[in-house]
């Protein structure tokens, strides 16, 4: 039993009551196994009513007869609300609800973001990540613990049910890797050495967690300017907690004296800022040949191109290649974001502003 809310950005914030949820996958209970012994039977039994099914794409026969329930229903005049279809691994469950087109409505769920947790809380959510059990532990030891295991479960359990045969040891060196160069240009080479396979291999490894909303891929922005542009992506590792679990750091203290610190705050802004973004809103970065560059880039329908760079701290100081980049790609309208709460003109066109504002400022479009 339990309620639902559309997640912000959706628009649409009705509530709607659950009458039951099942739990798919190797760990569901014998009582789950008997209510969708029969799914026709037992779903049509709930017709008026929200039914939830957690980990839906290990089931795929059920999509034909969800398709065959949501067109009864239709007809009776239900036209939504029915089911909530719960995923952790996007491709397959895009792939496998193919059969619900026209019928089905995709919403991605982020982790709590900074405008979710009071202000004071910013840099534990910034340290522990966005996972409620991890930013609710009772310390950072206990957190921590948390994301060790969650590394581990995902990596020896979650995956190899989901189809792909990767030794566990393999793709956690890769995922430890790409949390060591968090925020760098994507070299598919460079990781390929150091794991003893092809850079086809690599490029595999990527898509798959990046399929499971855990690593993100953030496209250059290319267009015709006259000048030489950097084509490779940039990856961050999507939970800023996960990265500094996999890179065993304990604390603020310890992350603020870490190489990684800088690209560690850079994709916690990225992620927070992307899910305040409305609907449709495409994230990129901008960076040339000779080092122009725009940390990220919002294009957002309606709104246009956002400029955004990203300051560590109280800093609001751009650097003159971003500047550069500006006058090349002439975004609607520029910001610097900080770890601060004022928000100021830097110069003509260009704002300091803190991240929950710019956050509350996205949300609010």
């Amino acid at each position: 039993m339990g309620t639902f809310r559309f997640p912000k950005g959706h628009r649409d914030d009705r509530r709607l009551s659950t009458v039951a949820g099942v739990r798919q996958g190797a760990d569901r209970s014998p009582r789950d196994r008997e209510k969708l012994s029969d799914p026709q039977f037992y779903l049509s039994g709930h017709e008026d009513q929200l039914v939830v099914l957690d980990e839906v794409p290990r089931m795929p026969d059920l999509f034909a007869t969800l398709r065959g329930l949501i067109d009864t229903g239709r007809r009776r005049g239900r036209k939504f609300g029915r089911f909530l279809l719960l995923g952790s691994a996007s491709a397959d469950l895009l792939r496998q609800s193919e059969t619900l087109a026209g019928r089905i409505a995709y919403i991605e769920l982020s982790p709590l973001d900074v405008l979710e947790v009071p202000s004071k809380r910013h840099a534990d959510l910034w340290v522990r990540g966005g996972f409620p059990e991890s930013f609710l532990a009772a310390d950072v030891a206990r957190s921590l613990v948390w994301r060790d295991a969650f590394i581990r479960t995902y990596l020896e359990r979650d995956i190899p049910q989901l189809g792909p045969r990767i030794p566990a040891t393999t793709l956690h060196r890769f995922w430890t890797m790409l949390a060591h160069a968090q925020g760098g240009l994507f070299n598919a080479a460079h990781l390929a050495r150091g794991l003893a396979v092809d850079g086809k291999t690599v490029a595999r490894y990527l898509d798959l967690l990046v399929d499971l909303l855990l690593v993100r891929r953030l496209q250059p922005f290319q267009a015709n300017i006259g000048r030489r542009l950097v084509k490779s992506p940039r990856v961050y590792v999507r939970d800023s907690g996960i990265v500094h679990a996999l890179l065993n750091i304990a604390g603020h203290e310890a992350l603020l004296g870490h190489p990684v610190v800088g690209g560690s705050w850079e994709g916690f802004v990225i992620e927070n800022l992307v899910a305040a973004a409305p609907p449709r809103t495409v994230p990129l970065f901008y960076r040339s040949a000779a080092g122009a560059e725009i940390d990220l880039l919002l294009e957002m329908p309606g709104h246009g191109l956002w400029a955004i760079d990203i300051k560590r701290g109280l800093s609001a100081l751009p650097e003159k290649g971003f500047y550069i980049a500006c006058e090349d790609v002439k975004p609607a309208k520029r910001f610097v974001v900080n770890s601060g709460t004022e928000r100021y003109a830097i110069s003509k066109g260009v704002e300091a502003i803190g991240l929950a504002e710019m956050a509350a400022t996205l949300l609010a479009l």
